[in-house]
């Protein structure tokens, strides 16, 4: 196992099979600068290309799980030129947006769970963010909320196209007009949030105990399902059950399975073997 990176936006640890990735400018309310949504994508390929991990948990520190969107990202003139052509202001703003979209995204394009341990506010670009992840838990003091649309601005970079996935669409409507405040508890009402938890310590602690019980199943297993779960959000039911008999033909093999049967045998915990690392091309 290679040594990982160092961010400046988040820590990174990975014991047990179990990637922890936390937020780490708690004094900034962990808003998500130039460096985040440069850093996030890289740390999700270092996790699989030099890490054994089985899966991420996503979790934060200080007072808010994070506010969102740093300010200061829309503030720079050379990324995001306000002068000039209005054509091709038009076509750089929209390459930026989708850059930025495709840093939450590889969360969705990582193959391993990543499930989000969410305490305090969840803001605009955070909520973003935890509607890519696999699984979503939080204190009982979270909160979240649309934030664009009380700024003068639609959400562009995950939300209004995930959550409709994830809860009723006429909820999530008002939500996104309203930009109004949508608590813990309505969040786990909904569907949102797999359970609620006091303190941010039990949340950890039980989140933690969750990706204990991810990583000691089959990877090669446990990746398939994400993969099948993604593509019959987006596919007719046909088209996910082609898919599945595809996948079952290519990627299925009896060892694992003969390895849990011998281990429940025993009476003992089986042992899988990690699966390949992610490279590029021709990377050695």
């Amino acid at each position: 196992m290679s040594e990982l990176a160092s961010y400046e936006s988040f820590n990174v640890e990975v014991k047990d099979y179990i990637a922890h990735v936390q937020f780490s400018r708690p004094e900034k309310l962990n808003t998500m600068n130039k460096a985040f949504w440069n850093e996030l994508p890289r740390c999700m390929r270092d996790i699989e290309v030099n890490t054994n991990a089985r899966v991420i948990v996503i979790s934060s520190t200080g007072k808010h799980f994070s506010a969102g969107m740093d300010l200061g990202v829309f503030s720079d003139t050379k990324s995001i030129p306000m002068t000039g052509d209005p054509g091709r202001m038009a076509e750089n703003l929209r390459r930026v947006v989708l850059q930025i979209q495709d840093t939450v995204t590889s969360l969705e394009k990582v193959r391993l769970p990543v499930l989000a341990a969410i305490h305090g506010g969840c803001i605009g670009g955070a909520l973003d963010l935890v509607c890519a992840a696999d699984s979503r838990y939080c204190t009982e003091d979270a909160f979240f909320t649309i934030k664009e649309t009380e700024l003068g601005m639609t959400a562009d970079v995950g939300t209004l196209q995930r959550l409709p996935k994830l809860m009723p669409e006429g909820v999530v409507r008002e939500l996104a007009y309203t930009g109004r405040k949508f608590s813990a508890q309505e969040a786990r009402n909904l569907g949102f949030v797999n359970a609620v938890y006091p303190s941010p310590e039990a949340l950890l602690d039980a989140v933690m105990g969750i990706a204990s019980q991810i990583a000691a199943n089959s990877p090669l297993a446990v990746t398939g399902c994400k993969d099948m779960i993604n593509f019959t959000r987006d596919h007719s039911v046909e088209d996910s059950l082609r898919y599945m008999a595809t996948w079952q033909a290519g990627m299925f093999r009896p060892g694992d399975m003969m390895k849990t049967f011998q281990a429940k045998a025993q009476k003992q915990q089986p042992e899988y073997e990690d699966l390949f690392p992610v490279k590029g091309l021709f990377e050695s």
